[in-house]
């Protein structure tokens, strides 16, 4: 029974030794490499697991360069997986390039790659050129009309420019802001609705790929419809507010109108005001007259017989212009 037990443990110890060289040491792998004529190391294979890498990861695209007649080796590969690229579709990438006889070393890919572009799909691009449809963009001409146009950029990746170069926002971007210069200087909505490749050959023109990952092969108009009357509207809208400041200026005016005229009445009843105070100093002044001798009785006399005769003839006046027949109005 202690014999069983000891061919057991020997037998499990023996299994995890051979899983663990196995691990180490990757046989299938490195004789795949023999097999395609890689020379690739089995002491290597080890050391890329000691580095922690993938040997898969990196002799599956070594093989694969090797079979397309790439000249790379594995520890280009291997630095290009611990910088973080993605090493299959830079030899992807490759392998494209030599085919089309596009010029590409490994050191440009592998840099396109880092920099967190597809380097795979920029090479696509510069054997089939990619079409980039823009926005609807708003436009207005001189008249004032909208119009509101979408085009379709052909571009094709420029390798070379790929590493630090714009991308497709800029175009879009560029594209838009000839569109709206192009038709902005138009006289008229109608000559741009007459003549659309205009804006074609304004806008390529004006060299919209300098600085960017691309190179603008055509720009064609693939719609264009008449929008607002911007200018009327700005008109109406002008008027509009043209209207409400000369109606707050009125209204202006009638305030101080209205102020003007309460501050008269109000001056006005400050005179009557002053016209009773002076009347009612009427009577000590003449009670003061009599006293000092200045004014004898008959004077005194007299003055209220010259006011009572005064208020006499005044109230005849008014009676009789109150019976004063008015006038027929003449027979016809």
């Amino acid at each position: 029974m202690e014999l069983l037990l000891g061919s057991g443990f020997l037998l499990v110890i023996a299994v995890v030794v051979i899983m663990a060289f196995l691990y180490f040491v990757p046989l299938g792998l490195w004789i795949s490499a023999l097999a395609a004529n890689v020379p690739v190391g089995i002491f290597t294979l080890v050391g890329m697991r000691m580095r922690r890498v993938i040997p898969q990861k990196i002799i599956l695209p070594l093989i694969k360069a090797n079979k397309a007649g790439l000249t790379v080796n594995s520890n280009q590969l291997e630095a290009h997986y611990l910088a973080g690229g993605n090493v299959d579709k830079v030899i992807d990438a490759l392998i494209a390039a030599h085919r089309a006889q596009i010029p590409l070393p490994f050191e440009r890919s592998a840099a396109i790659d880092l920099a967190g572009r597809d380097v795979l799909e920029a090479v696509q691009m510069s054997v089939n050129p990619k079409v980039i449809e823009t926005p609807i963009v708003s436009a207005v001409a001189k008249n004032g009309i909208e119009l509101k146009i979408k085009a379709r950029v052909t571009v094709r990746a420029n390798i070379d420019r790929l590493v630090g170069g714009a991308g497709e926002p800029t175009i879009i971007a560029r594209v838009g802001e000839g569109i709206v210069t192009t038709v902005g200087s138009s006289e008229n909505h109608s000559d741009v609705l007459s003549n659309p490749d205009d804006i074609s050959k304004t806008v390529l023109g004006k060299g919209l790929d300098a600085g960017t990952a691309f190179e603008i092969l055509s720009i064609d108009i693939a719609d264009v419809d008449v929008g607002r009357n911007i200018g009327a509207q700005l008109q109406t809208d002008q008027a509009e507010a043209d209207k409400r400041i000369a109606q707050a200026k009125a209204e202006e005016r009638r305030a101080m109108a209205v102020a003007k005229e309460q501050e008269m009445k109000a001056y006005t009843q400050e005179m009557q005001a002053r016209v009773v105070e002076a009347q009612s100093d009427v009577p000590h002044a003449l009670a003061a007259a009599l006293r000092e001798g200045k004014l004898g009785v008959m004077d005194y006399y007299n003055l209220n017989n010259i006011n009572a005769d005064t208020k006499m003839r005044e109230t005849i006046s008014k009676s009789s212009d109150e019976e004063l027949p008015t006038t027929p109005p003449p027979v016809k």
